[in-house]
């Protein structure tokens, strides 16, 4: 019988989702995005020794480095085709075949010009207390055109002149906003046009209708694996609002992005770092200072070597939040947990875990809703032991310390879901397994 494993982030992004779904993607037929655009980022590291290869994505699906696994983009994906067909070019240069393997909705909203320089000129209005801290890549502008009703798809770039008409008409507007309100230079309409057409011809063999595809491996007996990007405390619903993504970042999105029921999600699995990190602005309970020389927030910061795949700006760094864990577990409906990056903590003589916070007097034991409330919340820590012997590379849960099987104990009681994997370094190898997600 098929089984279909969602895969989502659990905290603010970044947690080691890429090398998961690609470890993954062994037991399945065919891989999916469901959300976000080319702000995410995917790091996978393939081979050994002089063979090693690193590999980084933003909007190719992860599984595409498994020879014969079928890739898609759901129409839940805002698209930059030119970054796109960069990553393409890339891939295919290092001996990757993608064409052929790649699948794209012709639901997928675009991305624009217009749209990267509608998203940096605002931050850039905005003074540094307001900034979100985009990527600057045009994603939030792009999910307003869609909700707004006014953006263009994928399959509007097969009939020229519709695409035309509609690009004048949202970009007299969106000029109207660059220059009038923005203080930015104006984005010329036939150089948006000729590019956009152009690269619409280069991925015409690739589009496909997602939904129905999908349909057919399932129908057919095959495993699916829905890859989500950034994390769910990014979510614009559910995550610290504003600070967050434009998108939906649930394992519930893997449904709608995609255009399949609900019922064809089996099992989610939650990627969490043994800490917390967060890129850019907003509320962050658990904070350490990674500036102090010789502080556990500064061995996270250099030895998880934590700079954004992406931008390459600098984590920020703090405590294992439980409290945090416990809302992610309960928006995804998670089946499973996966712990990354245990070995950053080697060494460290004792542990914090953030197990709840003190708000306006009262104790509580799950992450508000809201920026503003989050920001306001006092860590409540529990202590325990650390370890001194090193966990990188273990690939047996008897193998590891004493202690730090003790701390992944008591994180699996307080996120009240169970740790079925344990990633102790970032090759595919280097993964200790307690319950396969695609067996479970």
């Amino acid at each position: 019988m098929a089984k279909n494993v969602v895969v989502v982030g659990t905290q603010w992004g970044d947690e080691g989702k890429g090398k998961m779904v690609d470890w993954l993607t062994d037991n399945a037929a065919g891989v999916v995005r469901f959300q976000g655009g080319h702000n995410a980022g995917h790091t996978l590291v393939v081979g050994q020794g002089a063979a090693q290869r690193e590999y980084k994505l933003n909007l190719v699906p992860s599984g595409i480095v498994r020879a014969g696994v079928k890739c898609y983009i759901g129409n839940g994906v805002v698209l930059d085709i030119g970054h796109l067909l960069m990553e393409i070019d890339a891939l295919e240069k290092g001996g990757i075949e993608v064409q052929s393997r790649l699948h794209i909705s012709p639901g997928c909203p675009l991305i624009l010009p217009y749209h990267a320089a509608l998203d940096k000129a605002r931050e850039a209005k905005k003074n540094a207390d307001t900034r979100i801290g985009t990527t600057g890549k045009g994603i939030g502008p792009a999910y307003e055109d869609k909700v707004a009703r006014r953006g263009l798809r994928v399959y509007d770039l097969f009939h020229p002149q519709r695409f035309a008409d509609k690009l004048q008409e949202v970009l007299d507007y969106h000029n109207f906003v660059l220059t009038r309100f923005l203080d930015a230079e104006s984005v010329d309409y036939q150089r948006v046009l000729d590019a956009a057409l152009a690269q619409g011809e280069r991925i015409k063999p690739m589009v496909t209708d997602v939904s129905a595809a999908l349909y057919a491996l399932h129908q057919a007996g095959k495993n699916l694996l829905f890859e989500g990007a950034q994390g769910s405390l990014l979510d614009i619903d559910h995550g610290t609002y504003p600070f967050v993504t434009s998108s939906n970042c649930v394992a519930g999105q893997a449904a709608a992005g995609v255009g399949i029921g609900p019922s064809l999600l089996h099992y989610v699995l939650g990627i969490t770092k043994a800490y917390c990190t967060r890129v850019g602005s907003g509320p962050f309970p658990s904070e350490l200072d990674i500036g102090v020389a010789g502080s556990p927030g500064q061995q996270m910061s250099q030895k998880g070597r934590e700079f954004g795949t992406v931008t390459g700006r600098q984590r920020r760094c703090g405590w294992f939040d439980a409290a945090l864990l416990r809302r992610s577990a309960r928006i995804n409906g998670l089946t499973g947990l996966c712990i990354t990056k245990l070995d950053v903590l080697d060494g460290l003589e004792q542990l914090n875990i953030c197990i709840g916070y003190r708000l306006d007097g009262q104790t509580i034991d799950l992450l508000p809703i809201g920026a503003d409330e989050v920001a306001r919340c006092e860590p409540i820590f529990e202590t325990l032991p650390g370890w001194r012997d090193s966990t990188f590379g273990v690939k047996h849960w008897e193998a590891l310390p004493a202690n730090a099987r003790a701390y992944l104990n008591r994180l699996e009681a307080l996120c009240q879901t169970p740790i079925d994997i344990i990633s102790t370094g970032p090759e595919r190898e280097e993964t200790i397994l307690r319950r396969h997600p695609f067996m479970a």
